[in-house]
């Protein structure tokens, strides 16, 4: 744990400055800026005429201020995907060693399920699902979790334009049929494939939340059906939970993923 006697405080307080310019909200006057954050005028003001002299906030011909090229600058310079693997390495790693299973997280991207980042479990049994990859949304757990908690727009996109393919007898193939399984879905927050993309593997997925509410990914543990037992699904959702709340921490600024 930090020591917040060595934290510099100046820092603190321009980053909460710089944490209220939104795309809702993207200009701010000093006695704005003092009223949300409850500093007083003099304080703003001086970490303000900083940030400016930095090019990090830029100062408007009508006195207001607003963020500058140095942010646009620094931003580039990470990857996004890069930086996410970093800040969910260890909660993943921490439920895959808990739960004792194959760990992934995952997002929609292309009407598919994309995966960002993968723990591997330490009983022996490897799945083949690789960081970067892509799975069908209809026959995985973490694809059927982010399209029940994706706009009624998304959904029914989804369900016009792809057809549902077999993978296994278990795999959902009647659009009707998975139209009713994602409220079902929404309503427990958490989805299984049971053998529906691969035989002999199963998969259960609980949302992550950003700070707006929206699910912007998933979660997911991964193992074979033999050591799966219905009876242990909240034991289950318990341990991703842990995870899941530790990634929102990082995550909670992110629209999508």
């Amino acid at each position: 744990m930090v020591d917040n006697k060595n934290l510099n405080q100046s820092i603190i307080k321009a980053f909460i400055l710089l944490d209220a310019f939104t795309n809702d909200k993207k200009e701010w006057g000093v006695r704005e800026l003092a009223n949300k954050t409850g500093y007083n005028k003099s304080t703003v003001y001086r970490l303000l005429s900083t940030l400016v002299s930095l090019n990090v906030i830029h100062q408007n011909e009508n006195e207001k201020y607003r963020l500058g090229s140095k942010l646009f600058e620094l931003g580039n310079r990470v990857s996004l995907y890069q930086s996410l693997i970093t800040v969910t390495n260890q909660p993943i790693k921490n439920v895959a060693l808990e739960i004792q299973e194959t760990v992934l997280l995952g997002a929609l991207k292309e009407q598919q399920v994309f995966y960002l980042n993968k723990a591997d479990s330490l009983q022996g049994l490897k799945i083949s699902t690789s960081i970067g990859s892509y799975q069908p949304i209809h026959a995985t757990a973490s694809g059927k979790l982010l399209l029940a908690f994706s706009s009624v727009n998304t959904q029914e996109n989804y369900l016009k334009n792809n057809s549902l393919t077999a993978f296994t007898q278990n795999t959902i193939t009647k659009k009707n049929e998975l139209k009713s399984k994602l409220q079902i879905i929404k309503n427990q927050k958490y989805a299984l494939d049971l053998e529906e993309f691969e035989l002999g593997l199963i998969c259960i997925a609980i949302p992550i939340f950003n700070k707006k509410g929206n699910a912007i990914a998933s979660i997911s543990a991964s193992g074979p059906s033999s050591r799966f037992r219905l009876e242990n699904v909240q034991n289950y959702i318990s341990i991703l939970q842990k995870g899941a709340h530790s990634i929102e921490n990082s995550l909670q600024d992110f629209d999508s993923l």
